[in-house]
């Protein structure tokens, strides 16, 4: 069997002395792992970097087998991201995300969210809001997506400031006013498809409603706890704002 495909290094492990067992988030066949023969060799170990884009040629007898890669180097950004202490606790971010899928299973939109994010790591003014909307994506592609489309109790798709814990539906500022104490805030970016640097309590809000269900959702039942990038990277980004806007992510 054979087959081709472009994809995002997530991870690298040794295996016997000269190879290394390749992880790859890949458009049309998911997260899908395969042997590297030579991986460790001094010409193969600046592409087989996490966060590297490739060409993969994946190989096997059967289907079920872990079968073998050939790579070739698409756009290195290996060494970009270990520069920046937010960007390489955002990538490791990315890339506990997409562990959470179960391998061989294809998401092709979160593929190219995924590989979207990594290329703008180092931009701290657009990538935590595009993390957002990634982990928001990841819920849906898991069953839990949320409904922030229209208000839960009226069906109104205006003013919609607030969100659920409960059913994870958007509500109205006039229907959620009784309860605003027990629900989570909706983020004005999260409304709009339009793309544009967040404020700091914004994307607070952000971090905070998607903390909250996959902790509960996705994390909790597995026995797992958010992964710790997450919190390093939200850390990178308070360091990052506090001269501008004073510390606002937990």
């Amino acid at each position: 069997m054979e087959w081709r495909d472009q994809g995002l290094i997530i991870g690298v492990k040794k295996y016997g002395e000269t190879s290394v067992i390749l992880e790859a988030m890949t458009l049309a066949h998911g997260r899908h792992f395969g042997l590297v023969r030579g991986g460790r060799s001094r010409r193969m170990q600046p592409m087989l970097q996490p966060g590297n884009q490739v060409a993969l040629t994946w190989r096997a007898r059967l289907e079920d087998h872990l079968g073998l890669y050939l790579v070739e180097l698409v756009e290195p950004r290996a060494a970009r991201l270990m520069a920046s202490a937010a960007a390489l606790s955002g990538f490791n971010l990315v890339a506990a995300l997409l562990r959470l899928l179960a391998e061989r299973d294809p998401h092709p939109q979160l593929y190219e969210a995924a590989s979207l994010i990594v290329d703008r790591l180092d931009d701290a003014s657009l990538t935590p809001a595009l993390l957002v909307r990634l982990e928001l994506a990841l819920l849906a592609e898991l069953g839990f997506g949320l409904d922030l489309a229209r208000c839960a109790a009226t069906g109104a798709t205006e003013d919609l400031i607030y969100v659920s814990p409960k059913t994870g539906r958007a509500v109205s500022r006039e229907a959620g006013a009784p309860y605003r104490e027990k629900l989570l805030r909706l983020p004005d970016f999260l409304r709009s498809d339009i793309i544009e640097p967040p404020g700091a309590s914004d994307l607070a809000d952000g971090f905070a409603l998607t903390a909250y269900f996959l902790e509960r959702d996705v994390f909790g039942p597995r026995g797992l706890d958010l992964p710790g990038p997450r919190r390093a990277y939200l850390a990178a980004v308070v360091k990052a704002q506090i001269p501008k806007a004073g510390p606002v992510l937990g």
